[in-house]
C-alpha cells in the first residue's frame, strides 16, 4: 500500500478532480484537504503507525489552499484556537 501511494506522489502535479467538489470555486476542497491531514496526522501517531500516507492531503491542500490561509490556520491550531474539528 505504501508503494501505491509513493508511486502517486511522484506522479503528482496537482490537485485531482474531486468529486465531492465539483464546482469552480474550490474553498471547501481546501478546507476539508487541511483537516483530513491533520486528522489522518493525529490518528496514525495515536497508533505508532508512520505517516506517510498522509501526506497526499498535505500536497492536495498546498496546492489549492492560498499560503496565508495555511497561516492564520496553523497559527490558531497552536494558539488552541482553530474552529475545524480536528
Amino acid at each position: 500500500m505504501a508503494e501505491d501511494i509513493q508511486a502517486k506522489l511522484e506522479k503528482y502535479r496537482t490537485a485531482p478532480f474531486d468529486a465531492r467538489f465539483p464546482n469552480q470555486n474550490q474553498t471547501r476542497n481546501c478546507w476539508q484537504n487541511y483537516l483530513d491531514y491533520h486528522r489522518c496526522q493525529k490518528a496514525l501517531e495515536a497508533k505508532g503507525v508512520d505517516v506517510a500516507p498522509c501526506d497526499w492531503y498535505k500536497r492536495v491542500y498546498k496546492s489549492l489552499c492560498p499560503l496565508s490561509w495555511l497561516e492564520k490556520w496553523d497559527g490558531q491550531r497552536e494558539d488552541g484556537t482553530f474552529p475545524g474539528k480536528i
